[in-house]
C-alpha cells in the first residue's frame, strides 16, 4: 500500500518498534544518490536519525548526508527485515522532507535522545552527545510489505 502520509498499520508499527537499523538514502546537488545505514527512532508521525561518536573520516558537519540535506532536503528511508524464511520478509520505505533539528529545540531534542538511548544501550555512554546533530524525517508517501496476509499490507 501506499499514499500521501498514509497511516503505518498497528503491525508495522509494531515491527518498526523491534527494527534495529535503517537505510537514509539522500541526494547531492547533482541529483547522486548517497544511502548509509541509521539507528533510528520513531514517535508515531516521524522519524529520528542522530550522528553519533563512532569514528568516522570526517567532522560530523562535513558528513555527506548532512551537506546533502542542506542541498536536497528530499529523503528515503528504509527499514527491513530479511529472513531466509520468505514468510518472515517486510519493509516500510518512507519518502519525505529531512531537516537537521536545531539545538535550541530543547524539547524535541530531549526526546529524541531519550528514545534513542533507551533503544540502543551502545548510545547510553558518551556514544550519543546532547549536542549531536539530529536528523527529523517527515514523511510525505510511505509504501510498505509484508509477505504475510495477516499483517493487511500488500506490494506498493
Amino acid at each position: 500500500m501506499s499514499g500521501n502520509r498514509q497511516k503505518i498499520p498497528r503491525t508495522i508499527r509494531a515491527k518498526l518498534e523491534d527494527a534495529r537499523v535503517a537505510r537514509l538514502a539522500t541526494l547531492d546537488a547533482k541529483l547522486r544518490p548517497h544511502i548509509v545505514p541509521v539507528c533510528f527512532a520513531y514517535d508515531g508521525k516521524v522519524f529520528y536519525t542522530a550522528i553519533d561518536q563512532k569514528p568516522k573520516r570526517v567532522t560530523p558537519e562535513r558528513l555527506t548526508r548532512l551537506r546533502n540535506i542542506l542541498v536536497v532536503p528530499q529523503v528515503a528511508l528504509l527499514i527491513d527485515q530479511y529472513d531466509e524464511d520468505w514468510t518472515r520478509l517486510w519493509y516500510i520505505l518512507i519518502r519525505g522532507k529531512a531537516k537537521l533539528i536545531p539545538i535550541r529545540a530543547h524539547k524535541e531534542r530531549a526526546w529524541v535522545l531519550r528514545e534513542l538511548r533507551a533503544k540502543y544501550p551502545q548510545y547510553a555512554g558518551k556514544m550519543l552527545p546532547d549536542d549531536a546533530p539530529i536528523i527529523r524525517i517527515t514523511p510525505n508517501r510511505t509504501a510498505f510489505w509484508a509477505s504475510s496476509r495477516k499483517l493487511g499490507a500488500s506490494l506498493p
